[in-house]
C-alpha cells in the first residue's frame, strides 16, 4: 500500500537547489519508489535534475508519494527532512 502525502512549500526560497538536495539524498537511501507532484507533474525525488525542473517556489502544494518494501521509512524520512530544513508544513 503506497503512501503519499500532501506538504505546503513554506520556505522563502521554495525547493532549491539545497533543500532538493536533501530530499534527494533522504530519498535514495529507499529502495521504495519516490515520486514528487507538482502542477500536474511527476518526478523521482531521487533525481536532482528532475525535482529542479520542477521550480516548486514558496506557497507551492507538492504531494511525495513512496511505493516498496520500505514506503514507511522512507516517508518518514521525507517528513524529517521537509521540518528540519523548515521547507514544508
Amino acid at each position: 500500500m503506497a503512501q503519499s502525502k500532501d506538504f505546503h512549500i513554506i520556505a522563502e526560497t521554495g525547493i532549491h537547489a539545497r533543500p532538493a538536495t536533501l530530499l534527494v539524498q533522504a530519498a535514495s537511501k529507499f529502495t521504495s519508489d519516490v515520486t514528487l507532484s507538482y502542477q500536474g507533474k511527476d518526478v523521482n525525488l531521487k533525481s536532482i535534475m528532475g525535482v529542479m525542473s520542477l521550480g516548486v517556489g514558496q506557497g507551492a502544494d507538492v504531494t511525495i508519494k513512496t511505493e516498496g518494501d520500505d514506503e514507511e521509512a522512507a516517508m518518514a524520512a521525507i517528513v524529517e527532512a521537509m521540518g528540519t530544513e523548515g521547507l514544508a508544513e
